[in-house]
């Protein structure tokens, strides 16, 4: 039962991300003005004329729009219905605590985490979309997505002894690394950097144009500024944008070689050796929607596509590290 929910709980948290990222692209993260409810509304969003014209006196800067609203808020109840399984887990733990092999201390960690994205969640909405906030709900978000799969994945280890390989070493670096440039991606975005660079491989006809990274970089500008559709000039998104892109060809090569070696190698496990080729599948599918992004203007179903590729890559490279533990050094 434990893993059944733990399972059912890494499907809702890779929807949440998704469904995160699509509000989040289709300009709806400001959807509803307030939290946890919107436009005052616990329950559904106004719809009604009446309620509209209630709604647009109490928050005159953000006229309602309902579809944006209403994708605001299906988001919020499914993080909820997160937030609510992950307790499950929790008590299920404390209750079996003393049964072989039961997880603890991960699933009450996770309490503490949910609720803290939660929190994230609401200084999204109430910092008016300030990008190092969002950055750090994403990662909130990937993080719960990762340690939920890892739950699920124990039982598998739990007639085996685990150890730190050599090889594990080299994938918690690729990890590092994967988690920087997902960052990076999650910058971009918030800082609506995505199309600084329309061409590509080339950035605005030049394989280096102008850039300011120093102003790209800035993590806090106070309070009270609304970051809806960026605040940067164009040459600090360029500067977000190469960071990104550059950083990729970084994370690319990496990851290419030591899944090529894991492939390779004669001491890989079968197991192994498919995760490999699974990790690379998606690795190579997040270049080519990444590139597609530039080219086809940043399409929505693309960039979410973008969005839940980083998460099955993330997934896949805890994966690795998983079985990479229960490898013969």
């Amino acid at each position: 039962m434990f893993r059944k929910i733990a399972l059912l709980a890494t499907l809702l948290t890779l929807a949440v991300v998704v469904m995160g990222a699509y509000t989040r692209l289709s300009d709806a993260g400001l959807g509803c003005p307030d939290w946890p409810g919107c436009y005052g509304h616990l329950l559904g969003v106004p719809e009604s004329s009446s309620e509209i014209d209630q709604a647009n006196q109490e928050f005159p800067e953000r006229a309602v729009e309902i579809d944006k609203a209403w994708k605001e808020m299906i988001h919020r109840y499914m993080a909820e219905g997160l937030g609510l399984l992950i307790l499950i887990l929790a008590f299920l733990a404390i209750k079996n605590r003393k049964q072989a092999g039961q997880a603890l201390w991960l699933p009450v960690f996770l309490v503490g985490l949910v609720i803290f994205q939660g929190l994230l969640g609401m200084w999204t909405v109430t910092l008016l979309l300030k990008p190092v906030i969002v950055m750090l709900h994403l990662l909130g978000g990937l993080s719960i997505l990762a340690l939920l799969w890892w739950l699920v994945l124990q039982p598998a280890a739990s007639q085996t002894t685990t150890s730190n390989t050599p090889l594990t070493s080299i994938l918690l670096v690729g990890l590092f690394l994967l988690v920087v440039q997902i960052l990076l991606g999650g910058w971009t975005s918030a800082n609506y950097a995505a199309l600084a660079c329309p061409d590509f491989p080339t950035c605005q006809g030049k394989w280096w144009p102008a850039t300011d990274f120093k102003e790209g970089f800035v993590f806090w500008r106070g309070l009270g500024q609304n970051y809806e559709f960026g605040v940067l000039d164009n040459p600090a998104r360029t500067a977000i944008h190469l960071s990104h892109r550059v950083f990729a060809i970084v994370v690319a090569i990496f990851w290419i070689v030591v899944l090529f070696r894991i492939m390779m190698s004669k001491l890989s496990s079968s197991n192994m050796r498919q995760l490999a080729i699974i990790t690379l599948l998606f690795l190579l599918a997040q270049i080519v929607l990444g590139i597609s992004n530039v080219v086809m203007s940043l399409p929505i179903s693309v960039a979410v596509m973008h969005n839940g590729g980083a998460a099955l890559l993330l997934l896949s490279v805890v994966t690795l590290i998983f079985y990479s533990r229960l490898e013969k050094p």
